[in-house]
Order: structure tokens, then C-alpha cells, then sequence
């Protein structure tokens, strides 16, 4: 050991004053070759609260890439991330703890949480009293990960981007508020003042936000001593090159590595001078002489919309980009390294005036600019009701997107327990437009003055959420308990109702209906061609309230006009005076956000495509904006080319939302006309109940739905074989269970169905497991039986073995009736689920059937399919194949090649390309559910 390294330490903590905060002594020692850190670490823990403890908790969250069943990796898998499942050992991390000893350099005991390896709990020689010091000293070594896990560890230039990269103490707030790593950037630390001494190799630099006090040369190394008081910000870069902005702002260092787009060192420094100032002005002054913004915090959490679209298509002035990454960036990292606020409990205050005060900076600095930028006034696109749309808009409209779902949670929920949506995108920005909505109703100030209050008031202090609320609620010149107790704590949402409207002398009388009862103010207007000639806000109006405002010159009343209320829905705000309809019809080509103002038709061309009726090309009228709505309707007329037909589909449907583990009521009723022959089409009408259920826990939580409908098929008949059963109509009830994974997979559905002429039930269950050497397994099972069956001699309502007729007329096949040439080697994997045809081919008794896979090498697989199949006056036949499955996208686009069957081999024949399957789907619904399923 350095013979420096004990009177180094001794000076250092001699030199310590007796603060609140605790004190961190850190000498660290890199090993570039084997992306480790050796550190000895000494803590002066103080208990600075009122109870005497009896155990210590340290968080060791480079401890979190261990291995595959830490909390981190279960995020990972539940965000549908597979890189560090299948990991290479070098490539994650770890901490080995070499010792851990006390005031008298006797060994701890201590330990790590069941199922939290990133947490140490240390028994203390002696209970610690209350605003008593107590030392622990620590030798361990750091394994650093890989950063393509979080952005943070070693990287392939030779970088290092280090964050929690050494053992901290836990915050003790009543109890202690200790969190595994999940990858959210909340790690909850105390203050803490730092001593750092830090060896590394002399190519490389040392970057922070601490204050660097010297560097001494060491031949092939150097010494970087660093230091910090109060600080809770532990990010580290140590780099091979100099990519770090030093952007001066009066007496405060900006350090940034933040790419640039469009914008030159000029602008640069124009904008992040401008953000500093607009933070000290509506905060205060940062309590630090330097902070970091750098492009990793902002990857973490990066500013969604059109700013992210391809250079070419930008529509946003040069630097624009750039500036808006700043301007999130370092708001996010200023109030952070500020106010010791929970991030896992408390986030949403941060998210709140985070977001509101870039909604501030824009219409200060921005104030005319659109949603659409630039493309708002290119001929096509201004016709768009989103190309009127001001910029701060988007808030508003993304979080309606996930609360018209019923997707959204309350603001005030553990960050751990959000969608990947909700967390990033739809909780910030409802915290956001609540401050601003919040700022309208008390008209005077209060909020943006509150929130410099509260930022100056516990600047480096402890704070929580009601703190906020006691400050706002002082301040407030109005009851404002509803936002705590509705707004925040809630997902409950905001919908007002003109119910009624008449003239009473001079005034307008105006019934309002509060549909979801919540005890939020809302605006009432009067509109002359659409110019506002009165307004006023209504309080405390939990159910139906009447209101009167003037007559004089109001053609038309309407609730919310201006948007300031996250309103669920606004198509029933408003009202004509005198008039019968309140909202004139508009048509829109394309989908587009909605215009509450109109009732709107939109329409689409249509086009689709099967081999009997060859491109159909048409219109689609429907009334579904880019938001979704409970009622819904579509009417999608086409011309067949090659059946020389009008073809097509249209429906309509309506969703009932409930707060409970039935979610949802959807009922409806659809309708199409297609071919399923060389000139013979079908016709299908299907009144339908669906019922959906889900757990309180949003985040991969398993889904229920029972499904009732009556399917009803009208056939026409060829004139060379008779239908037997040209219509028919068949009662369905099918209950279906889904746990969807990255690791593990199950789903399962009973089915039954009853007709004239049969009834059948049927079993299927799918089991998927991904194992740690990156191998898959696949396993699923059906069995089908029927209770009768009037048709014996027929074999269209029969279990399939390998291709089921479809009688439903439910999957999307290209060529349905084909039996030889490419479309009829279309599979859906339903009933028997069999790659190879084999006979008999149809089960009208009983049939059970397992079908199997197994990685062999990435996307390649192995797969094997047994099965008995019993048909009446037949013995009980078993079947099976075997081949290899090229699983390019998983139950989306597939090939099977089969290999062996119970027929022999398959490639002994010429025909053998005949045998190949594959599963193609080209439904553009369908394969958003593959993309948006890490989302929600």
C-alpha cells in the first residue's frame, strides 16, 4: 500500500468539518485492461435524524449487473431489452467486497438483501445514537459494465461513462428509502462532501462536476485529486479525447458533450447562456460552481417529437435541436443536484417543473411557433388541423394519448411501477400541463413564484411533495385541493358536458354535467365566430351545475375552448344558441389530431389484396383520430380488379372503461364482403361482447378477455359442387389468458362453439422460455374435441391438422381456398399447428396435438410437431414432423423448411418446394403491436 495513502487520509478527515452532510474519502485506482476500479473508501456516516440505528444501508448499484436476476435485469426483460440477457460475462459488471470494517478496524457484518444484490445492509459495531459519526472503511473492486446496457460504463473508444460507480450511503428519512437499480437514474443519496483521488492512465481525462484540485504525474499514470461538498451528483467521464464544452455563464462552468445539430460554437454558447439565465430567473442560482449536461442523461431521457425526425426532414430552425436537448438537459440536471427530493416517490414534481418550464422557455423565446414547424405551411399539410397546432400542444395531446387508452397512472406512483410510456413520456407531461393549468385558474402568478420559492427554500435540503403542497396551497388565492387530491393522486379523468343551453332574459343558462365527477374548475365561454367574448371559471362542480354568463353578442357557448384543461374529451363542449346542430360536419383526408370544434368525417384510400380478388382499391370513411375514442366507426367500400366486385368492410364499436380488474366493456357489431373462390364471395356479419380484465400493475402484468359473438356466413354456391351448408351462423365463447415476456412467455384459451350442425370445444396453451446460454424454447399444445357433429362425412368444420378451413373466417389468408402453388403453403398457427401436410388431414372427432422448437443458432430453429388425431369409425392415428424454422420476426414473418415426417423423408420427392410453409403478416395494426409492446 502507498505509505501516503493513511496520512492522506488522516488530513483529510481532520479537515472535514462537522457539517450535516456525510463525508465520502474515495482512492480509486483504474485498470483500463480489465475495466476495473480498485477503490478504498472510507465513510464518516452521521445520523443526523432522531433515531438511534442499528443497521447502516449502502446502495452498490454497480452490483445490479452481476448477473441475469437482479432487479436491473428483470427491467430489462420487461422492457423487451434482450443485450444484457445475452451478455458476454466481460461485458457486465459487478463488485467484489474484499472488507468492510469499523471505527476500530474490526470486521462488519454485513450483508446483501435477498434479491437486491445492489444493496448492503451493515451492522454497526454499537447502535448509532442519534447526530452521532460513525466510520466504516471499505476495500472492494469495481467491474465495470459495458455501456450499452444504460448508457453508463466502459465504451469502445476506450471511454468510460460512470455513474454510481462507488458505494453510497442510503437516505434515512424516517425510515430508510433504499431502491435497487432499475435503470431510471433515481439513485437517493444524502449529501455528501467527496475527496476523490483517482489514478488512471495519462491518456485519459478526468470530467465532472466536482472541482478538480490537482493532477500529479505518475510516469504511464496520473493522479486526479477531486472535491465536492454537498453534492449528490456522482457522474464520472473519463475520456481519450477532449469532447467537453467549457461554456462559461457568469461565474458557473457548463461542461456538455451534447451533439450538435446545425448549431456552431456561436450558437452553442448562445443557447446554453440563454437557458442558465432562464433558470436563474425563474428558479435561482445553482449551488454549485460547475454542472454537467451531457448526451448520456440526455439519452436517458431525451425530448420526443418531431425534433427526432432525419435531418432532411427537420422543420425546425438550424441549432433548434440542439438548444431544446440543452434546455431538458440542464433543466433536469439543475433541479436534481438542487433539491434532495426522492426521484422514485417524488418524481413527478421534477417532471412537472421540468416540463413546465419548457413550456415557459418556448412561448417566451418561441412564442408563434407550431407543432409541425416549418411543414405547417407546405401546401397539403397546412390543410392538417395538427399543422395549427402551437409547439407546447404536444404535451397535452401525448398525454391524452395514453389516458384515452385508460393506459395512464397517477402522477404521485412509484416510478418502478410505470409503463415505459407513462414514465418517459405521458406522467412528465401531465405534470407539466397541470402547473400550467394550475397557472391559469389562479391567474396570478402563484405557480411559477411557488416553484422559486420552494427551489430557494430547500436548495440542498430535504424536501418532499408536501412541502410543494404547502407552499402552493399558501400561496394559492384559491382552494386549489382538488389538484393534489384529483389531479395528482388519481388517474381519474376530466369530462364536462353542455347538457343544456336556453335563454333567460339578458343571460344564457348553461346546465353543465361533470361525467367523471372529479372536483377540478373548468372555463365556460361565450364565442362569437369563434372570438371569445366572455369567459369565466367554475368551481367545486362534482355533478351537474348551472351556470349563467351574457347574452350579448354569443352565437355559441363552450366549455374548455382554449385547451387549458386536459379535458378527456371536448367533441361535447360545445353548444349553438338557438341553433340545432352544435357542430358543423367537417371531412379530413388522412388522419389527424381532432378538432373538437367539428363532428369529423375522415377518409383514406384503402387498399388490400387476396388471390381471388386480386387488388381491391377503395375509401375508408371512418371517425377515429390520432387519438383513440370509446366510439368508433369505419366503412372501407373497395373495387376488386380481378372479381370485377364491390368488395369491403365496416363496423363499429363502443368502449365502456371501469377502475377496476375489469377495465373494459367493448361491444359491437362488423361486417365484410370478400371472396373466398374464383367468383364466389362471402359475406360475414358478427355482433360481438369482449370483456377485458388487468392488474393494478401495469408493467408486464397478465391480460384476460372473454369473447361472446355469433359469427354469421353467407356463401355463395358453385355451380359445379353444392354447398353444404351455404349459411350457417356459429355461437362463440372464447376466454383467453396472456403473460407476455422476453423470458418467459405463457398464454392459453378455452374456446366453444355451437352451431346447428356441430359443437366443439377446443384447449390451447403456448409456453415460451428463453434460456441464459441464449437458447430458446417453444412449446404449445392444443386439444380439440366435439360434443357433436351432424357432418361427419364433411370436413369444413372439422379440426385441422395443418391448415384450418377458417370457417370463421377470422385469419388473414391470401389464397383461402387453395390447395397446390404458393398460397395454399400460407400457415396460421391455430389448431393442430402441423408444417407438413399428412393425412388424414382433419379431425372430426378429436384431435391433440404438441408443437415444439428449439434455438439451434440465433434466428434458426429446430422444430418438431406430435399428434394423435381421431376420426369417427377410425382408430386413432399419430402423427408427427420435423424440420427447421427460420424465425426472421417471431409470429410474424417465418419459414419452415421441413426435414422428417411420419411419412418419411420430405426432400426425397422433386416437389419439395411445394412442402416449404411460411407465416407472412403485412397487417400494419398487427405489427405496431410488435413495436409499441415495450411502451405499454
Amino acid at each position: 500500500m502507498n505509505k501516503k495513502f493513511p496520512l492522506f487520509f488522516l488530513f483529510a478527515l481532520l479537515s472535514l468539518g462537522l457539517f450535516g452532510q456525510h463525508n465520502v474519502i474515495i482512492k480509486a485506482e483504474l485498470n483500463d485492461s480489465l475495466k476495473s476500479l480498485n477503490i478504498q473508501q472510507t465513510l464518516e456516516y452521521r445520523n443526523t435524524s432522531n433515531d438511534t440505528l442499528r443497521e447502516i444501508y449502502m446502495s452498490d448499484w454497480m452490483n445490479a449487473f452481476s448477473d441475469t436476476r437482479t432487479p436491473l435485469a428483470r427491467r430489462f426483460f420487461e422492457d423487451y431489452d434482450r443485450n444484457f440477457h445475452f451478455a458476454r460475462e466481460d461485458r457486465r459488471g459487478g463488485t467484489t467486497i474484499n472488507s468492510i470494517t469499523g471505527n476500530t478496524s474490526n470486521i462488519l457484518t454485513w450483508e446483501r438483501p435477498e434479491e437486491h444484490p445492489d444493496i448492503i445492509k451493515i451492522i454497526p459495531e454499537k447502535p448509532i445514537a442519534p447526530h452521532e459519526k460513525y466510520v466504516i472503511n471499505l476495500d472492494y473492486v469495481i467491474k465495470i459494465p459495458h455501456n450499452e446496457f444504460t448508457r453508463y460504463g466502459y465504451g469502445n473508444k476506450g471511454n468510460y461513462q460512470l455513474k454510481y460507480w462507488f458505494i453510497a450511503p442510503a437516505m434515512y428519512k424516517d425510515n430508510w428509502k433504499v431502491y435497487s437499480h432499475k435503470n431510471m437514474n433515481d439513485l437517493y443519496l444524502p449529501k455528501l462532501d467527496l475527496d476523490v483521488e483517482l489514478t488512471l492512465p495519462s491518456n485519459l481525462a478526468a470530467i465532472s462536476a466536482l472541482k478538480r484540485e490537482k493532477i500529479v504525474p505518475q510516469e504511464e499514470k496520473k493522479t486526479v485529486f477531486l472535491s465536492g461538498q454537498e453534492r449528490f451528483d456522482t457522474e464520472l467521464h473519463l475520456t481519450t479525447e477532449v469532447i467537453f464544452d467549457d461554456i462559461k455563464v457568469d461565474s458557473l462552468h457548463v461542461l456538455t458533450n451534447i451533439t450538435a445539430s446545425g448549431a456552431n460554437p456561436g450558437m452553442k454558447s448562445l443557447y446554453v447562456n440563454r437557458i442558465i439565465d432562464f433558470l436563474q430567473t425563474n428558479l435561482g442560482s445553482y449551488p454549485h460552481p460547475i454542472i454537467l449536461s451531457t448526451q448520456q442523461d440526455y439519452a436517458s431521457n431525451p425530448v420526443y417529437g418531431l425534433n427526432q425526425l432525419p435531418k432532411f426532414l427537420r422543420p425546425f430552425p438550424d441549432g433548434f435541436g440542439y438548444e431544446l436537448k440543452q434546455l431538458k438537459t440542464l433543466t433536469e440536471n439543475y433541479l436534481e443536484n438542487s433539491l434532495l427530493l426522492n426521484p422514485r416517490e417524488d418524481k413527478w414534481i421534477f417532471d412537472g417543473i421540468q416540463i413546465y418550464l419548457m413550456m415557459e422557455y418556448m412561448d417566451q423565446y418561441y412564442p408563434d411557433l407550431k407543432l409541425l414547424g416549418s411543414l405547417s405551411d407546405v401546401i397539403g399539410i397546412r390543410w392538417f388541423h395538427a399543422s395549427t397546432l402551437d409547439f407546447n400542444d404536444q404535451y397535452i395531446l401525448m398525454y391524452l394519448f395514453a389516458a384515452r387508452k385508460h393506459m395512464d397512472q397517477p402522477l404521485n406512483a412509484p416510478q418502478d411501477s410505470l409503463t415505459k410510456f407513462n414514465k418517459n413520456i405521458a406522467n412528465p407531461f401531465k405534470a407539466g400541463v397541470g402547473f400550467s393549468f394550475l397557472d391559469e385558474f389562479l391567474e396570478d402568478n402563484t405557480v411559477p413564484y411557488s416553484i422559486k420559492e420552494l427551489f430557494n427554500e430547500y436548495k440542498l435540503k430535504t424536501v418532499g411533495d408536501e412541502d410543494f403542497q404547502r407552499i402552493l396551497t399558501a400561496n394559492a388565492g384559491k382552494d386549489i385541493k382538488w389538484f393534489f387530491d384529483d389531479y395528482v393522486s388519481t388517474k381519474d379523468k376530466i369530462d364536462f358536458k353542455i347538457r343544456s343551453l336556453s335563454k333567460e332574459g339578458d343571460s344564457l343558462r348553461i346546465t353543465l354535467r361533470n361525467k367523471t365527477e372529479t372536483d377540478v374548475p373548468i372555463q365556460v365561454y361565450g364565442l362569437n365566430n369563434n372570438e371569445i367574448v366572455y369567459k369565466t371559471w367554475v368551481e367545486h362542480s362534482p355533478g351537474v351545475r348551472t351556470v349563467y354568463i351574457p347574452s350579448s353578442r354569443v352565437q355559441q357557448v363552450a366549455v374548455n375552448h382554449e385547451g387549458i384543461v386536459p379535458e378527456i374529451n371536448r367533441r361535447n363542449n360545445y353548444r349553438t344558441v338557438g341553433g340545432i346542430m352544435n357542430r358543423p360536419l367537417q371531412f379530413r383526408l388522412l388522419k389527424d389530431v381532432e378538432d373538437p370544434r367539428y363532428q369529423q368525417v375522415f377518409f383514406m384510400p384503402q387498399f388490400q389484396y387476396n388471390l381471388y380478388d386480386g387488388l381491391a382499391v377503395g375509401a375508408k370513411l371512418y371517425n377515429k383520430t390520432i387519438l383513440d375514442r370509446n366510439f368508433e366507426y369505419y366503412l372501407s367500400p373497395l373495387y376488386a380488379s380481378r372479381s370485377k366486385t364491390f368488395v369491403g368492410n365496416a363496423g363499429l364499436s363502443h368502449k365502456i372503461f371501469f377502475d377496476e380488474d375489469l377495465y373494459m366493456i367493448n361491444y359491437g357489431i362488423s361486417g365484410s364482403r370478400f371472396s373466398y373462390g374464383y367468383d364466389l364471395m362471402y359475406q360475414r356479419l358478427n355482433p360481438y361482447l369482449s370483456l377485458y380484465f388487468r392488474d393494478s400493475y401495469m408493467r408486464q402484468s397478465p391480460k384476460e378477455r372473454i369473447l361472446i359473438r355469433n359469427v354469421n356466413v353467407y356463401r355463395d354456391e358453385n355451380d359445379l359442387t353444392d354447398l353444404e351448408v351455404p349459411d350457417y351462423s356459429v355461437f362463440n365463447i372464447n376466454y383467453l389468458y396472456s403473460n407476455p415476456g422476453l423470458v418467459t412467455h405463457f398464454s392459453g384459451s378455452v374456446d366453444f362453439q355451437v352451431a346447428q350442425q356441430f359443437s366443439k370445444s377446443s384447449l390451447t396453451v403456448e409456453y415460451r422460455k428463453l434460456l441464459k446460454n441464449d437458447r430458446q424454447v417453444n412449446l404449445r399444445f392444443f386439444g380439440g374435441a366435439f360434443l357433436y357433429n351432424d357432418m361427419p362425412n364433411s370436413d369444413y368444420f372439422s379440426f385441422a391438422l395443418d391448415r384450418p378451413t377458417d370457417y370463421l373466417f377470422d385469419y388473414s389468408y391470401y389464397g383461402r381456398s387453395e390447395t397446390s402453388g404458393i398460397f395454399s403453403q400460407q400457415i396460421i398457427m391455430a389448431e393442430g399447428g402441423f408444417k407438413s401436410t399428412l393425412e388424414p388431414q382433419f379431425a372430426n372427432q378429436w384431435i391433440t396435438t404438441v408443437n415444439g422448437s428449439t434455438t439451434i443458432w440465433k434466428w434458426i430453429y429446430a422444430y418438431s410437431d406430435v399428434g394423435v388425431i381421431k376420426n369417427k369409425n377410425q382408430s386413432a392415428k399419430l402423427l408427427y414432423d420435423s424440420g427447421i424454422r427460420l424465425s426472421l420476426v417471431q409470429n410474424y414473418f417465418e419459414i419452415f423448411l421441413p426435414v422428417h415426417s411420419s411419412e418419411g423423408w420430405e426432400f426425397n420427392e422433386s416437389n419439395y418446394d411445394q412442402k416449404i410453409r411460411f407465416i407472412a403478416t403485412l397487417d400494419i395494426k398487427t405489427l405496431g403491436r410488435l413495436i409499441t409492446r415495450k411502451w405499454f
